[in-house]
């Protein structure tokens, strides 16, 4: 019996012995918003929660107590290894993704889900050669839901109500656009939004549906105004450090790729679409007097917003793409994926 103990000990021991040891990566996530916000809490971190899923715990993931930038520092954040993975968007830094416009102009659908995996799909297609997102790892881009009209005082039914009006916007197209209709733009961080509509500084807000009671903001809105396919998008971008990303096995790269790209997008548009459902639900709780844009306003947004399209089909053709011809298409990829 002693020499049977003795033997299984010393097996048990080789077992122990040569068993691969799996090792364990944990990478750090920087967020600009609040733990509770949607882009924390369902899109970096359910993602995050896919990641580990898809490794087998072989990559993990903590969440910094407090972002290592500001939202425009968030790019060069993730490629100088300040932290591994964060999400930001292309507008805050003006001029250097310009092929990331394509997603931002107005009328390109009413579901963030719809023109997030069309905008993934088609960026992959034409503009991921240009490198725009050279020194960190592109795992996914993504629009929030279709941008709206909110005013405290003033309604707005056509481009005369919009005339000199203060308008809190976060960057990017949505600047031009803001100018076009004939509104003052004011870049203001989300988070510095009730304070300016409370204060006055702000007439209004161009924000999508979720972010007025996310942010708080329905005891000052008392106007809204909805532009069917949206007066704007934003784009976002998700990323990883580049030495971070190459020092995984190629097994733990496949899998963390397999579940971004277009995963990521639908998964976040889902995110978005959901609460821009119950962001409109809870305004509609409220008294803040709520029309749909008349096809004559509509039209009077297209003549002044279109130049701006056109401005940008240009600025593609100095890099050998034809604008016209790829927003076509992302359009065409957005009323498909709406179908379904």
């Amino acid at each position: 019996m002693k020499k049977l103990a003795t033997l299984a000990a010393a097996l048990l021991a080789g077992v122990i012995t040569w068993a691969p040891v799996q090792a364990q990566t944990t990478l750090t996530i920087s967020s600009w918003l609040p733990p509770s916000h949607i882009i924390t809490k369902d899109m970096l971190m359910g993602w995050a929660k896919e990641v580990e899923t898809a490794t087998q715990g072989r990559v993990k993931f903590r969440l910094l107590p407090k972002a290592v930038a500001s939202p425009p520092g968030t790019f060069d954040a993730i490629r100088d290894g300040l932290a591994d993975v964060s999400i930001s968007v292309h507008g805050y830094t003006p001029g250097r993704f310009p092929m990331t416009k394509m997603a931002e102009f107005p009328f390109l659908g009413d579901s963030a889900e719809a023109i997030s995996v069309a905008y993934w799909r088609t960026y992959s297609k034409h503009m991921a050669k240009f490198d725009e997102h050279k020194g960190i790892v592109l795992l996914g881009v993504m629009t929030h839901g279709p941008g709206q009209i909110y005013m405290t005082k003033q309604k707005v039914a056509s481009l005369a109500d919009l005339q000199n009006q203060k308008i809190r916007v976060g960057g990017g197209v949505v600047v031009d656009i803001t100018k076009a209709l004939g509104a003052v733009p004011l870049l203001k961080p989300a988070s510095e939004t009730y304070e300016i509509l409370k204060s006055g500084i702000a007439d209004g807000i161009f924000f999508p549906k979720d972010s007025v009671p996310a942010f708080k903001l329905v005891p000052l809105v008392n106007h809204m105004t909805v532009v069917p396919g949206g007066l704007y998008n934003v784009s976002f971008f998700l990323g990883m450090n580049e030495a971070k990303f190459k020092a995984l096995s190629k097994a733990d790269q496949d899998a963390i790729l397999k579940v971004s790209g277009e995963n990521y997008a639908r998964m976040a548009g889902k995110v978005w679409d959901r609460e821009d459902d119950a962001g409109l639900k809870a305004m509609q709780g409220e008294k803040i007097i709520i029309r749909n844009a008349s096809p004559q306003f509509v039209a009077e947004i297209k003549s002044k917003t279109d130049p701006l399209e056109q401005a940008w089909y240009n600025e593609a053709k100095a890099k050998g793409v034809d604008g016209a011809a790829v927003m076509a298409e992302f359009r065409a990829e957005i009323q498909k994926l709406s179908k379904k």
